[in-house]
C-alpha cells in the first residue's frame, strides 16, 4: 500500500495541531476514499494524533455477509495510523443504521448471537491495536427514551449490556464507549443517557466512556457543554468529543470561536480525553455545503484551524 506523508501543506497555522495536543488528543475522521488527494492525506497524518474511520469499521463494511468479514479498508486505516503514530478509535460495532440485510432478517437469539460474533471477530482482529471502540451508537430518541431498532425488538434494552460484555471479552484493554448526538447540553436526551450510564455502572457493566458527537451549526454550542461533560465524568467514565463539525458557510469567525470553545470546555474537564473532528477538508465533509471543517476545499487553513491551534495551546 502506498502511504504518502507530504508536509508543509497546512496553510497559515504555525505548526501541527498534534504538536500542541499535550493534555488531550486531537483527532480526525479519515477515509481512504480520499487518499488519492495528497493534500488530504498529508493533513491527516501531519495534523492529527488520533484517527476514527468514517465508515470502514461499520457493520455493513466489515461483515457484508454473515460470517464473511472484509477488513481491507479498515486495515488500510490502521496501517496509516501506525505509520503516522496515531491512536485509533473503532467506530462502530452496534448501530441501528448501516446494518446489512442479512442481519436485519434475524430476530431473537439468532440476532444476539450474530451481534456477539460480530463484536468478537472485529475487535479480535485489532486486539491490542485500537485505543477505544464505540460499542453502541445512537441508541436514544430526543425525549430520552430508547430508540426502536432491531436490537431493542430482539433484546429490549439488554442488548447494550450484552454488547459491552462481549466487547470486554474481545479486548480487555480497549476503552469501551457509548456514543450519541444531541447530548452535548443538559436536556432530555442527555439525561436519558446519563441515567443509563449510571445504571450500567451500578450493574458492573464494563463501560469506560461516553462520546459526544457534537455536530453543531455556528453559534449553537451549548453554554452548558462543560457542565454536562463534567456530570458524566463524575459517574466515573471518560468523556470525549467524537465527531465535531460546525456548519455555517460564510460564518468563519463564529465557527472559529465555536471550535475554540469546544476544545476549551474539554480541557476544563479532567476526564475529557480528546476531541475528534469529523473530517478534515470541507469538500469531503458529509456537510460539505456548510463548510464545517478547519481546512477549505484546497487544504488551506481557515480561521477555525488557527482557533483550534490556539485553544490547544
Amino acid at each position: 500500500m502506498k502511504i504518502l506523508l507530504l508536509l508543509g501543506l497546512v496553510g497559515s497555522i504555525s505548526c501541527a495541531f498534534r504538536d500542541h495536543a499535550n493534555k488531550i488528543y486531537i483527532g480526525a475522521a479519515v477515509s481512504p476514499t480520499y487518499f488519492s488527494d495528497a493534500t488530504y492525506q498529508s493533513l491527516a497524518g501531519a495534523q492529527f494524533n488520533f484517527l476514527t474511520p468514517e465508515n470502514e469499521m461499520k457493520i455493513d463494511a466489515t461483515e457484508p455477509s454473515q460470517g464473511q468479514f472484509n477488513y481491507a479498508q479498515a486495515d488500510e486505516l490502521v496501517q496509516f495510523a501506525q505509520t503516522n503514530n496515531m491512536k485509533v478509535r473503532g467506530h462502530t460495532l452496534v448501530w441501528h443504521s448501516q446494518v446489512p440485510s442479512w442481519m436485519q432478517s434475524l430476530t431473537g437469539t439468532a440476532l444476539e448471537e450474530a451481534m456477539k460474533n460480530h463484536i468478537s471477530n472485529v475487535m479480535g482482529r485489532y486486539k491490542g491495536g485500537i485505543y477505544a471502540w464505540d460499542v453502541v451508537n445512537e441508541v436514544f430518541n430526543e425525549d430520552g427514551t430508547l430508540r426502536d431498532s432491531i436490537w431493542t425488538q430482539a433484546m429490549q434494552s439488554g442488548f447494550i449490556a450484552t454488547a459491552f460484555q462481549a466487547a470486554r471479552e474481545a479486548d480487555p484493554n480497549a476503552k469501551l464507549y457509548i456514543n450519541d448526538y444531541n447530548i452535548e447540553g443538559v436536556n432530555a436526551k442527555s439525561t436519558g443517557l446519563y441515567n443509563l450510564v449510571q445504571e450500567l455502572k451500578t450493574q458492573g457493566v464494563p463501560i469506560d466512556g461516553v462520546g459526544f458527537q457534537a455536530h453543531f451549526t455556528a453559534g449553537s454550542v451549548p453554554t452548558d457543554l462543560q457542565t454536562n461533560l463534567q456530570r458524566f465524568a463524575d459517574l466515573g467514565v471518560d468523556v470525549a468529543i467524537t465527531e465535531l463539525d460546525i456548519g455555517g458557510a460564510g460564518q468563519e469567525a463564529q465557527q472559529a470561536t465555536d471550535y475554540a470553545t469546544v476544545i476549551q470546555d474539554c480541557l476544563a474537564v479532567s476526564r475529557c480525553v480528546g476531541v475528534t473532528i469529523w473530517g478534515i477538508m470541507d469538500k469531503y465533509s458529509w456537510r460539505a455545503s456548510t463548510n464545517p471543517l478547519p481546512f477549505d476545499d484546497n487544504g488551506n487553513a481557515k480561521a477555525a484551524a488557527t482557533a483550534i491551534e490556539g485553544a490547544l495551546q
